[in-house]
């Protein structure tokens, strides 16, 4: 929050000014006569209010939004007021109040980015803050949105398929893992391991993953929802690696967990996932039944949720001779969308199904 150490006329027309407010009004608002207030706006750097009034002038100032704050500021750095001095100037601690405004608005744009995979311009709005002051010397609530931004670098970095390495999303999470230590804030903590967890299983350490989604499955802290979420990413890591069909029973109680939550875009994602599972034990039946279920139910807006929706088709179509053109020209949509908006792990999960279904036996219709 800003403050005025020391008050004298250029300061006081600031505040009258950036409060909107006329000399009349403003006099009120402190408790003073109009006629001192007309005497700071005349006299300017000449006078100086009582010690008295400068109480007053604090507590106008301190009770005054943001908004007022940053208009009162501005007013003083145009008016060329010296930027150093025995105590005549707008100071702050770390960032304002102001900008811990426009840093909290601008994450909430960074998320809805991130959900349309604009990723240039999340990274843009990633970059204008975090840069700008050292974590030493920000308090408890700037170190919290010092931590949010790292996290999101890390969704950004991860959904771009930079998942190891010094500029990764590895790397990003383990910072912003360690500033929601330093908060003590057990939630976000355990809502952090969640994406680590994520990034092994994309490096392909399935091992390593499903231990990690396994302890996050009954973890306290996170939401039933999240506990939900690991316990399909349990039955994912299963699949992968080979484990069909404990992953579709996995998978299954996760499914029932998104239906009790009312929360139909995981509930679809999960059939989504059920689709995979069938597909790699071999029954495409079942296979194709998932899959049009969560095709019929899914949430398309996302680009991201598109690929993935019509790479997992387009895999499942590739798996029977009859439909093998069109699983081509499903994955080539799918591909060229992600190439699109920048999904250099979604593309190379496209070339690898491409690859691999040529040297698979195939499955089975039941």
């Amino acid at each position: 929050m800003a403050t005025v150490h020391h008050w004298s006329g250029p300061e006081a027309h600031a505040l009258r000014l950036a409060l909107r407010m006329s000399v009349r009004a403003f006099a009120q608002h402190l408790g003073v006569a109009h006629r001192t207030v007309a005497k700071w706006d005349r006299l300017r750097e000449s006078t100086e209010p009582r010690p008295d009034t400068q109480a007053i002038l604090d507590t106008a100032l301190a009770r005054a939004d943001t908004a007022v704050h940053l208009r009162c500021e501005t007013l003083l750095s145009e008016a060329g007021r010296p930027a150093a001095g025995p105590g005549r100037r707008v100071t702050a601690s770390g960032p304002r109040a102001w900008e811990y405004e426009s840093w909290t608005d601008d994450l909430d744009r960074v998320v809805v980015a991130l959900s349309r995979q604009s990723f240039a311009f999340a990274d843009n709005l990633l970059g204008r803050w975090p840069g700008r002051f050292k974590p030493a010397e920000l308090d408890d609530k700037g170190l919290y949105l010092f931590a949010r931004s790292t996290a999101l670098l890390g969704d950004l970095q991860r959904d771009q398929g930079a998942v190891l390495g010094p500029l990764s999303a590895q790397h990003a999470y383990v910072g912003a893992r360690s500033a929601f230590t330093q908060l003590d804030i057990p939630r976000r903590i355990a809502q952090l391991d969640l994406s680590p967890a994520v990034v092994a299983e994309m490096s392909g350490k399935l091992e390593i993953a499903g231990r990690h989604y396994e302890t996050l499955a009954v973890d306290d802290w996170l939401s039933r929802r999240d506990r939900a979420r690991a316990r399909l990413w349990v039955g994912t890591a299963l699949s992968k690696d080979g484990n069909h069909d404990y992953a579709a029973r996995v998978m299954l109680a996760a499914t029932c967990d998104f239906e009790d939550l009312a929360e139909p875009e995981d509930w679809s994602v999960a059939h989504q996932k059920l689709a995979l599972a069938h597909r790699g034990a071999g029954d495409l039946t079942q296979a194709l039944h998932f899959i049009d279920i969560a095709r019929s139910t899914g949430t398309t807006d996302s680009p991201m949720q598109r690929v993935r929706l019509d790479t997992a088709h387009g895999h499942i179509l590739l798996s029977d001779p009859a439909t093998r053109d069109d699983g081509l020209h499903v994955l080539d949509q799918a591909a060229k969308m992600a190439a699109q908006y920048g999904m250099s792990h979604q593309l190379r999960n496209i070339e690898g199904i491409r690859t691999a279904i040529q040297g698979t036996p195939r499955p089975r219709r039941r």
